[in-house]
């Protein structure tokens, strides 16, 4: 990553939530240079100080004014307030990188995961778009097998962890947990449904007509756009499943022509982002345990699909940190690809 002459500074909009912390800690482990951070959340929230770089920094109230002096400015608030406060910071002079739903379907904003359509990215993009975490985890492993020949068709189940929700969902899961455990009663407040010891249909609202529920639609619709393929068919199943962080996306992926498990490993293998994680001596494959606080996406279960013997088709299992590339991490590479000058992605 090339260092800027004059480094920026930088606002986080929802500083204190689970994505705004994870903002602020890749900022620092990877070194993004700065000439300063301004940490923006709601009225109850400042005050409240933050480490960073070995000081303390202290969570400002979000105003109108928030963004005087600001070069980049990362939001993880919500739509609502990324449709309130995101036109006010462009106004100020800043960039914005938003990681809502805000701006994600907007045609003249892109939507970008660096290792997948980095090149998608220009300089001079002032609004850019992060992806749904699935979205954006999916699209690191099916980047570079798209390189190698064009998808066809897509069939995906999601195994999304209860911090995918905010930080009291997985104080829900901690404390349904030690209920049953006790064989105590428990009423979950957060979820729908007790989450301990359980799974469900994603608690995203049900669309009436078609069945699938609005993470469904929505990572349906981004990975379209993430990987150009407008009219791709996908299915979608997403579960929310009693795991604290990292979210597990089985992927099933047909192609134009056959693909060998092997050359889709070897692709996978020196694809950026990626580690492979495929012991099948061992019976080792990516896990939520591992992935969790991790930069790399886990991609393993590599193998042709034996229900298409056309070999057209080739099954693989992917777990992703959804707070670190399926938010914070991405939108941080995508700022350090507008300091780089380039739409390339930073190197770590």
């Amino acid at each position: 990553m090339s260092n800027p002459a004059n480094p920026p500074f930088i606002a986080i909009v929802g500083a204190t939530g689970a994505v705004g912390v994870e903002l602020l800690g890749c900022l620092e482990r990877r070194g993004t240079p700065l000439s300063g951070v301004r940490l923006l959340a709601s009225a109850r929230s400042a005050g409240r100080l933050l480490p960073f770089r070995g000081a303390m920094l202290a969570v400002e109230e979000l105003t109108e004014h928030s963004f005087d002096g600001v070069d980049i400015a990362l939001f993880s608030a919500g739509a609502t307030l990324s449709r309130q406060y995101a036109p006010i910071a462009l106004r100020a002079g800043a960039r914005v990188v938003d990681n809502s739903s805000a701006f994600r379907m907007q045609a003249d904003v892109p939507l970008i995961v660096p290792e997948a359509n980095g090149d998608a990215l220009r300089t001079d993009d002032r609004l850019i778009a992060n992806p749904n975490c699935v979205a954006a985890i999916a699209s690191v492993a099916l980047a570079p097998l798209a390189r190698l020949r064009a998808i066809t068709r897509l069939n995906m189940a999601t195994y999304q962890a209860a911090s995918g929700a905010g930080a009291a969902a997985v104080e829900e899961l901690r404390q349904g947990t030690r209920a049953i455990l006790a064989n105590e009663p428990f009423e979950p407040q957060v979820l729908p449904h007790t989450l301990a010891f359980n799974f469900f249909s994603h608690n995203a609202a049900i669309d009436p007509d078609s069945g699938y529920n609005g993470e469904e639609l929505k990572v349906m619709e981004e990975l379209r756009r993430i990987l150009t393929l407008p009219g791709l068919p996908i299915g979608v199943t997403c579960i929310r499943v009693p795991v604290p962080r990292a979210h597990g996306i089985s992927l099933s992926v047909e192609f134009d022509t056959p693909l060998a498990a092997d050359e889709a490993r070897a692709a996978l293998q020196g694809a950026p982002g990626l580690r492979v994680v495929d012991d099948r001596a061992a019976n080792h494959f990516p896990m939520p345990s591992e992935a969790s606080g991790q930069d790399d996406v886990l991609v393993g279960r590599i193998r042709s699909d034996l229900g298409d013997p056309s070999g057209r088709t080739l099954t693989m299992f992917v777990v992703g940190d959804q707070l670190l590339k399926g938010a914070a991490l991405n939108a941080v590479q995508i700022a350090e690809a507008l300091l780089a000058g380039s739409p390339a992605l930073a190197e770590a």
